[in-house]
């Protein structure tokens, strides 16, 4: 779980702002009862081990400890929520300790001694009742008809993105604990050691393990920092070390962190694009702000890189028609940004409202995941990156824009691979707050790089 103290004192009044939500949602859907059911393990095929396991998003949102299987909440109108446990001996795995969690306290706790034992705290009629989970087959078993009903999951999913104060104090807590991370990865980079051995002192810092973070890390070193998601970290250095991209994050009571950072080993013209997207990052934070439609955003981001790669004599048009033609998307290939918080890529980044209407994303961004307009207490990651990707690069020599590339000057950067730079940001209807630059972090960058 990997949370302070501090953190508590706000739950009862996120407790209060999720029942809220509920309550409208009981009444427009003429729902008597929801049950939101935590997972349960799987097994690998052929096999009795089981996979790591992680908890119903929907789940994670009312209970903050995030290794109960097996587990339900249970709402009703104008009820306390109630949490359900499975409570059997175990003397094969480790069992969650909730002893003592003062959260407790804004449930009505029941246990049950196996899973099926569910069945006896749900109402036998379920016509006006909704399972909320992955096992289909489990809501089925015990008589569900309405299952993951669209309505639902739109309307939570649209509200989860604006976040109350426990909700931003767990990703504060998490850019905290994953910037000790980077820094840790950082200083093994200098040190000439692997990505895998940079992977092993990141996990040392942050003291989670591989299955405790929101996503897998990515430590890719020189070429390998053109690959988005590189999750096969070498274990061995291969020639000179260069560069290296760090996109790896945290998580507190099933809150995300979602942090990139790039390191040259050298003083050296591609330090300073990692400085040119660097102020590129912080030039578009300062951009979003209520009421700012994010493809707007990304469409600026482009802009911007579409300028960077005329300023270092990679392309030689005007950023105009690099955007017309779409150059500049084989240097950025990815979307701007997205949401986050109970989930790295969190839900409802493309919805016009509570009914789950879609937005579209802008032509020739088909990538761009987050369409929605910016409002206050949404927390986003705003990530530009330059990459030199082989498959793509290969593409484009292929294209009739080919002459417009100076193909040398390619070269000369694709041993370093790319570059991403992301921060995660609050809005607020006054201002933004860089999660990211409030820890450690910020001032390591600055005394290691040319950003001092």
């Amino acid at each position: 779980m990997t949370a302070t103290a501090d953190l508590w004192p706000l739950f009862p009044d996120h407790i209060k702002q999720l029942q809220t939500r509920a309550e409208r949602l009981f009444k427009r859907e003429n729902l008597d009862l929801l049950a939101i059911h935590s997972g349960q393990q799987k097994r690998w095929f052929l096999d009795d081990m089981n996979y790591p396991f992680r908890a119903n998003p929907h789940f994670k949102a009312w209970c903050p400890e995030t290794q109960l299987p097996n587990a339900w909440v249970i709402l009703k109108p104008n009820t306390r929520p109630t949490l359900v446990l499975l409570s059997s001996p175990d003397f094969w795995h480790t069992t969650a300790s909730l002893e003592g969690a003062p959260w407790l306290e804004e449930f009505h706790v029941e246990h049950i001694s196996s899973p099926e034992a569910i069945e006896k705290l749900l109402p036998y009629d379920k016509k006006n009742a909704a399972y909320l989970g992955e096992h289909i087959e489990v809501a089925k078993a015990l008589g569900f008809e309405n299952i993951n009903p669209d309505p639902v999951l739109h309307f939570f999913h649209y509200h989860r993105l604006f976040k109350t104060d426990y909700e931003i104090a767990c990703l504060t807590q998490a850019n905290h604990i994953a910037a000790e991370g980077h820094v840790a990865a950082a200083d093994a980079f200098f040190n000439g050691e692997s990505e895998f051995d940079c992977l092993l002192k990141y996990m040392a810092a942050t003291r989670q393990g591989q299955n405790e973070v929101p996503y897998n890390h990515i430590i890719g070193q020189n070429e390998n920092a053109s690959v988005l998601h590189h999750w096969m970290p070498d274990k061995k250095v291969s020639g000179s070390l260069k560069s290296m991209l760090v996109d790896a994050g945290a998580e507190v009571c099933g809150y995300a962190a979602d942090i990139s950072r790039t390191w040259s080993k050298q003083h050296n013209e591609y330090e300073e694009l990692i400085a040119a997207l660097d102020q590129i990052t912080l030039a578009l934070i300062d951009k979003m702000k209520p009421g700012v439609e994010f493809p707007s955003l990304h469409q600026l981001a482009h802009e911007q890189i579409a300028n960077v790669l005329f300023a270092f004599g990679f392309v030689s048009c005007s950023p105009e028609q690099m955007i017309e033609d779409g150059i500049t998307t084989v240097f950025l290939p990815h979307g701007l940004g997205h949401p986050l918080g109970l989930q790295v890529h969190d839900v409802g980044a493309a919805q016009a409202d509570e009914r789950g209407t879609p937005i579209a994303p802008p032509s020739g961004h088909l990538t761009l995941k987050t369409t929605r307009t910016v409002e206050p207490r949404q927390v986003y990651t705003i990530e530009p990156g330059i990459y030199f990707i082989e498959p793509l690069l290969q593409k484009l020599a292929n294209s009739r824009n080919k002459h417009l590339i100076n193909w040398r000057r390619v070269d000369e950067f694709k041993p370093f691979g790319g570059v991403r730079v992301e921060d995660n940001i609050v809005v607020y209807r006054e201002r933004n707050d860089n999660l990211t630059r409030q820890t450690a972090l910020d001032a390591y960058v600055k005394k290691v790089t040319r950003l001092a």
